[in-house]
């Protein structure tokens, strides 16, 4: 019989498809395998309205046969079977979908759904074959056809002898490259990961003949090598179950399963959404945090389904950045098979997905925060500090979904709490929520500058990863309670009669405080007495958005910005230091230098801050032991 030619652009359309959309070679099998279920299906579609057809789904497989010798791989199904006419229909114009006209022309009908579009993803054989022979017989039809192809130049139909209803394809495999190794689709192990990735839920078994070794009857320690034949995919997926029938041991085995990870999962989603959008999707909240989170090398996303035939191992389109730690996966009908990487993400109903997914994430966690506060606290220190980076990046557009999840350490309470939390308890008359930066909590314990918040009795939160001021500077203020550090110039507290006296102090000692300014030079915007300090003689303050936290922070990345905080040293005139200063204010002016000196690197060493000159420090302090 004459060669036919591809219609409709075939040729192009071939090699774009071969060459662009799919990354993967082994995604192949995927695609013929869906198609065989397909098949299967339409018997399934046909029996519903066809009295004379009853659908055994007992009867109904698909094999999977390798042939070394021959090199030929072989999918074999049981369905429906294609007619010249059909044949010519289908596979003579790629990209026209057999089964997506199906599905349309049975929309309105219970039962199963139909996933491929047979047409492209048929195609995909031609990235591991040099020849691919389709073998078919129509069900209720006595004759039989070939379909054959090596590739863009055409095809041939003629008829042929086949016992039973169902279609063969038979790939010719391609001999191995210097770039690829064809030969893997050929050995049994391979085929059985690419099954168990992509198609271990397709509803009708997946058959192949295996070899395995086994004890000779009859012996005790002789083997032989048989061979049988064995079920590759599970069909059922967990998350078609209804979730009356699972357990949490169910979900955690499923999560090890999927090799999610190595931990158990604090808390499992299972979401069965109809209406607009149909998809099911079991998601995980993990108990740890993965060894390259934090790391760019680190991937975030869900495993994408199209009715149980996975199609992304990672797509990252389900998730926001902020919940990036979230495990999972989604399965969803509306989905094409055949969509690549570039039309999901302008896909509406992927989007309309994840925005479902994010809202149920969040009320998920929101539930965990209220009534099983341990394991949103486990949770919190392994992936809070994600959190913030959400409220932090893209200009606080997401501050308003996550505020209510931030926790931080409390002065008063000595442990974690919510914003919430700590502006219900706020007494009457504070005007801001109070925070303190420091490295940890026992730094932030000793710093002088929260001694005059905490004599008033306000709590203050403690602030110790390096997101956290840039977060609540995106944030601003929550419940219109703006934030202000203890180490601000303006805490925004009234003053009592001893701040009264220190105002006065300032007025005073106006020229000794102008004096220690030029011996600190640059190193300070100003020195002042404190209203702050108790029992403390010294500490920085900061003026403007840059405080010493941030710069510090600022300082460590790459590239160091030139960003520093506008330092102010705060002295004690209450301290016993201060009589010392003036002193020498008034009789010793280099031992006044001396003096001014040594506070400002106290202030430094304080603050967590490097010294400019360690070894003038010490000096300073030599001398004032002579």
């Amino acid at each position: 019989m004459a060669k036919k030619q591809f219609k409709a652009e075939s040729k192009r359309l071939l090699d774009l498809m071969i060459n662009s959309i799919y990354t993967q070679k082994e995604i192949f099998l995927r695609e013929l395998i869906s198609n065989a279920s397909d098949a299967i299906d339409k018997i399934y579609y046909k029996a519903l309205t066809d009295d004379r057809l009853t659908f055994n789904k007992d009867d109904y497989y698909i094999k999977i046969i390798p042939d070394k010798t021959n090199r030929t791989l072989t999918i074999s199904d049981t369905g429906i079977g294609m007619t010249e006419e059909e044949l010519e229909n289908h596979l003579g114009i790629i990209a026209k979908s057999g089964s997506l006209a199906f599905k349309q022309e049975n929309e309105a009908r219970d039962g199963h759904n139909i996933i491929g579009q047979f047409g492209v993803g048929f195609y995909s054989a031609f990235m591991v074959a040099d020849v691919v022979t389709v073998m078919t017989k129509a069900l209720g039809s006595d004759q039989a056809y070939k379909w054959e192809s090596a590739g863009s130049d055409g095809y041939t139909i003629t008829p042929c002898e086949k016992a039973t209803v169902g279609t063969d394809i038979i790939l010719k495999i391609k001999g191995n490259t210097e770039d690829e190794r064809y030969d893997e689709y050929l050995e049994e192990y391979r085929l059985r990961s690419i099954v168990k990735k992509y198609s271990d839920f397709i509803r009708y078994p997946i058959k192949m003949d295996v070899k395995r070794t086994k004890l000779k009857e009859g012996t005790d320690n002789e083997y032989e090598e048989v061979v049988e034949e064995q079920i590759l995919n599970s069909m059922v997926p967990i998350w078609r179950k209804n979730k009356n029938e699972l357990t949490d041991q169910d979900y955690e085995n499923f999560y090890i399963e999927k090799r999610y990870g190595f931990d158990k999962p604090l808390k499992h989603i299972h979401i069965s959404a109809e209406g607009n959008i149909v998809y099911r999707a079991i998601l995980y909240i993990p108990e740890k945090t993965p060894f390259d989170y934090y790391t760019k090398e680190y991937e975030k996303g869900l495993e994408l389904y199209s009715n149980g035939v996975l199609i992304m191992d990672k797509c990252a389109d389900l998730l926001p950045d902020y919940f990036s730690f979230v495990k999972g996966m989604v399965d969803s009908e509306d989905l094409s098979l055949n969509i690549s990487r570039e039309m999901l993400q302008h896909d509406r109903q992927l989007k309309l997905i994840a925005k479902n997914i994010n809202s149920k994430i969040k009320s998920q966690l929101q539930s965990m925060l209220k009534d099983e506060r341990d394991k949103y606290e486990t949770f919190y220190k392994a992936f809070g500090r994600q959190l913030k980076y959400g409220v932090y990046s893209d200009y606080g557009a997401n501050k308003e979904t996550l505020q209510d999840l931030l926790m931080f350490y409390s002065s008063k309470e000595k442990k974690l709490v919510t914003l919430d939390e700590y502006v219900s308890r706020m007494p009457e008359g504070q005007k801001y929520i109070y925070y303190a930066t420091g490295e940890s909590i026992e730094r932030i314990d000793k710093l002088p500058q929260t001694e005059l918040v905490a004599d008033k009795g306000y709590e203050i939160l403690y602030f110790t990863d390096d997101i956290d001021e840039f977060a609540i500077k995106m944030l601003m203020k929550y419940k219109d309670k703006e934030f202000k550090s203890v180490s601000s110039g303006d805490l925004g507290i009234e003053a009592d009669d001893k701040e009264k006296e220190s105002d006065a102090n300032e007025s005073e000692h106006k020229d000794l405080f102008e004096s220690m300014k030029t011996i600190l030079a640059d190193k300070v915007t100003s020195v002042k007495a404190s209203k702050r300090l108790k029992s403390h003689p010294v500490c920085l303050s900061t003026e403007g958005e840059v405080t010493i936290e941030m710069e510090k922070v600022l300082k460590a990345m790459p590239g160091a910005p030139d960003v520093k905080a506008s330092k102010v040293l705060e002295i004690n005139v209450n301290h016993p230091v201060f009589q010392s200063l003036k002193k020498a204010y008034e009789n010793d002016k280099e031992k006044l230098a001396l003096y001014t000196n040594l506070l400002y690197s106290q202030a430094m060493l304080i603050e967590g801050l490097p010294l400019e000159d360690p070894v003038q420090f010490t000096n300073d302090v030599c001398k004032m032991m002579v």
